[in-house]
């Protein structure tokens, strides 16, 4: 099971993750101090090297031990992002950023979640999303969704290749692997491996759990939880 969840109140964000990533693939907490950078400076990712930005904010992520970027992360400024892969009908990248990788870069540059998302969308319009994302399978690939918040709200943006949506937060918004903004899903999304994701039973599960109990304790619920169709 790999969900993410916001609860937006007119009093706090309060936001939560899991992950369904392969189980010998270790994950663990990483602290990464604010940094300067040389002009002309270039950074590693998982499968590509881009330009550095002049300065990086500091951030906390929860990286894949084999990856650059991260499943989750939170950075200085409250900015707090969430990745779910997607399977669409457009064309997947051999090369390129990952999912984890547009995570970590927008925390790392950006001061709230507008600005993330933009971060996140002119990479992905001057780099592409692409490459290989599985720790036992490297041929997995997928396209990518995520929640993105600050202290003051919060968005959901979906994306199939360099194609984007995004809607607003109000209230309770669940994501898990396949894309729901109506429109853009009838579009994009590749059906049959949505459904096989198990993508609106899960978010409904989720939805309605955060609902009836979206505080902080009813989250860490819904983080152990793994669904009644499971069994």
């Amino acid at each position: 099971m790999c969900d993410t969840v916001v609860v937006v109140t007119k009093d706090r964000v309060l936001f939560a993750k899991n992950s369904d990533r392969d189980p010998n693939e270790a994950q663990a907490p990483e602290w990464h101090p604010r940094r300067r950078h040389a002009p002309g400076a270039m950074v590693r990712c998982t499968w590509i090297s881009i330009p550095q930005a002049g300065e990086t904010r500091a951030v906390l992520l929860s990286r894949p031990c084999w990856m650059w970027g991260a499943e989750l992360g939170a950075n200085e400024d409250g900015v707090v992002i969430g990745n779910e892969a997607v399977f669409t009908r457009q064309p997947y990248a051999d090369t390129g950023l990952t999912g984890m990788d547009l995570v970590r870069l927008a925390l790392e540059r950006a001061r709230s979640a507008p600005e993330a998302r933009d971060v996140i969308l002119a990479l992905i319009e001057r780099h592409v999303q692409g490459g290989g994302c599985g720790h036992e399978n490297r041929r997995f690939t997928s396209h990518n969704r995520c929640l993105i918040a600050d202290p003051e709200g919060a968005l959901l943006l979906e994306t199939a290749g360099r194609a984007w949506a995004e809607e607003t937060v109000t209230g309770v918004r669940a994501i898990s692997n396949g894309l729901s903004i109506p429109a853009f899903a009838a579009r994009h999304a590749d059906r049959l491996r949505s459904a096989v994701a198990a993508c609106q039973t899960r978010r409904a599960r989720v939805t309605a759990m955060a609902e009836a109990q979206g505080d902080v304790l009813g989250l860490f619920r819904i983080l152990r939880d793994h669904g009644a169709w499971r069994r």
